[in-house]
């Protein structure tokens, strides 16, 4: 699939690069990342609005988060990504709840997939989410670390 649903585990929520970085430095390094997509979304290859998508590799066994990269995804793609955390905005109202059946139309669309293929998808990322979200996991900025000053 070219468009999958990355949970965070509860005990990583909010520690990334973004949010240690300078704003001056995160804004310098998410255009940076725009420019090198060609101003389009990576998944969907959508124009307009991006996002600077922290990829993170996970390994289950030391427990580590681990900062690989950056992507630059449309407001969609970003969602999808992040579909826990829609969820929650939806239930604060913060987000319409009409959100959640266009990014199931998004996803089949860039998936060429069924709303089945969705839901399934959608299980197995909670159910990782889940067993991750039992431990502690630590976050390793890895290469990135020497952005922060």
């Amino acid at each position: 699939m070219k468009l999958e649903i990355e949970l965070v585990p509860k005990t990583c929520w909010y520690n990334n690069l973004r949010k240690v970085l300078p704003r001056k430095e995160w804004d310098k390094l998410r255009k940076e990342v725009y420019k090198k997509a060609e101003y389009r979304c990576e998944i969907c290859g959508s124009t307009g609005k991006l996002n600077c998508h922290e990829k993170y590799s996970y390994d289950d066994n030391k427990l580590v988060q681990k900062l690989e990269g950056f992507v630059a995804l449309c407001d969609n793609c970003h969602y999808i990504k992040h579909i826990g955390f829609v969820n929650v905005q939806i239930a604060e109202g913060k987000l319409p709840g009409t959100i959640f059946c266009e990014l199931e139309k998004h996803f089949a669309k860039v998936n060429e997939c069924c709303h089945e293929d969705f839901k399934e998808h959608i299980r197995k990322a909670f159910e990782i989410w889940k067993r991750r979200s039992r431990k502690n996991w630590r976050t390793d900025l890895g290469e990135y670390i020497n952005l922060i000053k």
